[in-house]
């Protein structure tokens, strides 16, 4: 997927300036990176909080096409209004095509209606991770990373090693292998709030009665 985002050089630095951009419905930007100088751009903002607002804005390379000049670039942080449809600031960061990148892209997950654990058992899935930290080079970087639950028991977990990476991407493990989904056990869940009230029904009945009111 390409997505294009048209920038303008901005010249003017400061609070005052980022003030007089954003009533003119700009939003002040910087880019840096690939061993260059930090530039500083102003972008639509309608058209910058649109795209702030698709999933694949956040983990895709970006063409940011400043006066006319397209540079590779990844989306690294926004700024938005606390309780306002307002964005403040955006940093982009250059791509330089023959190094790895290390990014978050978010975890799709698909045949959860037909996976043993819901389908036989009723049980529950429970996402522990959303997204997913990954190296790779930037032609090889997916929108999202697929997390089939279609042999996932009840029970049972997935885990990191466990998922079929796109050719050319690693995940970042750092050493450990955590836990992607589980499948949850209503039954069980079930039963062991049936015992926690039977444990607690003979502690109830021994209490003292409390003591009348003076």
């Amino acid at each position: 997927m390409t997505i294009d985002i048209k920038a303008e050089k901005r010249t003017e630095q400061g609070t005052g300036a980022s003030r007089r951009l954003r009533r003119a419905k700009k939003v002040p930007a910087i880019v840096y990176g690939a061993g260059l100088a930090p530039e500083t751009v102003q972008l639509d903002h309608n058209d910058i909080y649109l795209n702030l607002r698709k999933e694949a804005f956040h983990s895709s390379i970006l063409n940011l096409i400043v006066d006319g000049q397209k540079q590779m670039v990844l989306l690294r942080d926004s700024q938005v209004h606390p309780y306002k449809a307002i964005v403040l600031h955006v940093d982009f960061q250059r791509v330089d095509p023959k190094q790895k990148l290390h990014i978050k892209v978010p975890l799709h997950f698909v045949n959860a209606e037909i996976a043993p654990g819901v389908k036989e058992s009723g049980g529950i899935v429970s996402h522990t991770m959303t997204d997913l930290e990954i190296a790779c080079l930037p032609a090889d970087l997916p929108e999202f990373v697929e997390v089939d639950l279609k042999d996932l028991h009840a029970g049972h977990s997935l885990h990191v090693s466990d998922l079929k990476l796109p050719k050319g991407v690693s995940a970042g493990l750092h050493g450990e292998d955590p836990v992607v989904a589980t499948i949850l056990s209503v039954r069980a869940t079930a039963e062991d709030e049936a015992a926690d009230a039977a444990a607690a029904a003979p502690a109830a009945e021994g209490a003292a009665p409390a003591a009348p009111a003076a």
